[in-house]
């Protein structure tokens, strides 16, 4: 009798690295950065929703224009950090954490 072929369970971390590269190269390392940036817009946008300001609200509050906001909530990117402590010290009366890992 012939043996049925199974096929390979693989591990999500196998997938990763089959599609996305390798843990350390160039484009693994650039796709785990832009996911970090997103989820930073993401974060704020929780944030401010759970305190109930609108875009234009918060944008006021820091004096930031409100297509501003939603460019930080649904990029991330270019966002300094004074305007990071600001957004979550004055508008939202929050803490920011940084961490660094070497």
């Amino acid at each position: 009798m012939k043996e049925k072929n199974t096929p390979k369970i693989s591990t999500w971390s196998e997938i990763q690295d089959r599609v996305y590269g390798a843990k350390g190269t160039a484009r693994r390392d650039d796709l785990e950065r832009q996911f970090e940036v997103s989820k930073i817009g993401f974060e704020l946008r929780k944030a401010r929703e759970s305190r109930n300001l609108t875009q234009q609200e918060l944008g006021e509050i820091i004096d930031k224009k409100r297509t501003y906001i939603s460019r930080v909530e649904n990029d991330g990117s270019n966002l300094t950090l004074k305007t990071l402590f600001d957004i979550v010290e004055k508008g939202l009366g929050g803490k920011v954490k940084i961490s660094i890992k070497l």
